[in-house]
């Protein structure tokens, strides 16, 4: 049976999937709002123990599984000869098996080429959630990133020419006040250029990142919900599915790009109108915050 270096961390979409850690931490664990891998050493898991691990499963489990997650924070650095390898054995094991899952830091992209990808896809690996955090190049130095926004442009677009499915994440209230329309405008962009299929927001929250948070002017309620309509108002992708369904987000927003912009952008209007009504909230800094780890 799968062993975990706990805590383990997948997308929300990743619910139901089976998840094997054949890495531990982030082999990128310098962002500074993050704190989701701050008290692990990041290493990979030798292939033979992965390979036990997943002969462990029972039998009888087996043919339920149709969805497996390669934990941690960017399995896909893991080497292709080795990766190949799990990837192998787990169509072996799991006869239903239709996707693999795995985070995909730039510093992971890097570690592969676009034919590699191409292996790795036909081998069922087909959906990559990278988090860009933000398209604003002063932003993404602030939060010490390690790559700008063209260099994950590309990285991100060799996955889908590949044929990979990417889930791409940015942060309300990253960039503080001072940047924070910036932060939402060259977002868009950067989401308009790539096209992802699915993009998420979260907002910043507290969790292991304070000396960082602690360095920003921190937004206002109302100062995030016309950040996220900066971005909605300049969001232009064509088929992609977006959401704010993360535990740290206050406002939730589903939609599809392009048909329902209008509708996204007037759901937001009529939140607003609404928090309005609230005395004081709307400028009040959202206090969110996970202790646990």
């Amino acid at each position: 049976m799968p062993r975990y270096v706990e805590p383990v961390f997948r997308p929300p979409s990743e619910a139901r999937s089976l998840i094997f850690q054949i890495t531990v931490g982030c082999s990128q664990n310098q962002c500074k709002f993050c704190g989701m891998y701050k008290g692990k050493q990041f290493h990979v898991r030798p292939a033979d123990e992965m390979l036990a691990e997943i002969s462990g499963i029972p039998a009888a489990y087996r043919p339920r599984i149709e969805r497996v997650f390669l934990a941690d924070g960017d399995a896909l650095v893991y080497p292709f000869d080795g990766l190949i390898t799990i990837l192998d054995a787990l169509a072996a094991t799991f006869p239903h098996l239709t996707r693999i899952g795995s985070y995909a830091s730039p510093n992971s992209l890097i570690t592969k080429t676009p034919e590699q990808l191409l292996v790795l896809r036909e081998k069922k690996l087909r959906m990559l959630y990278f988090g860009l955090e933000s398209g604003d190049d002063k932003t993404l130095q602030q939060i010490n990133k390690g790559f700008d926004s063209n260099r994950m442009a590309e990285l991100a677009l060799m996955a889908r020419q590949a044929g990979m499915k990417l889930s791409v994440t940015a942060i309300l209230g990253l960039a503080g006040r001072t940047r924070s329309l910036e932060h939402a405008r060259a977002t868009a962009a950067w989401v308009n250029r790539v096209n992802p299929e699915f993009f998420s927001l979260l907002t910043l929250f507290h969790r292991h990142n304070e000396p960082f948070v602690r360095s920003l002017e921190q937004c206002t309620h109302r100062e995030l919900m016309q950040e996220a309509r900066e971005l909605l108002c300049h969001l232009a992708p064509q088929r992609t599915i977006m959401r704010s369904n993360h535990v740290s987000n206050f406002l939730n927003l589903a939609g599809s790009y392009p048909k329902d912009r209008e509708r996204l952008i007037s759901d937001l209007d009529q939140a607003m109108h609404r928090a309005e009504q609230l005395p004081g909230f709307m400028d009040q800094v959202p206090a969110y915050e996970e202790e646990y780890y």
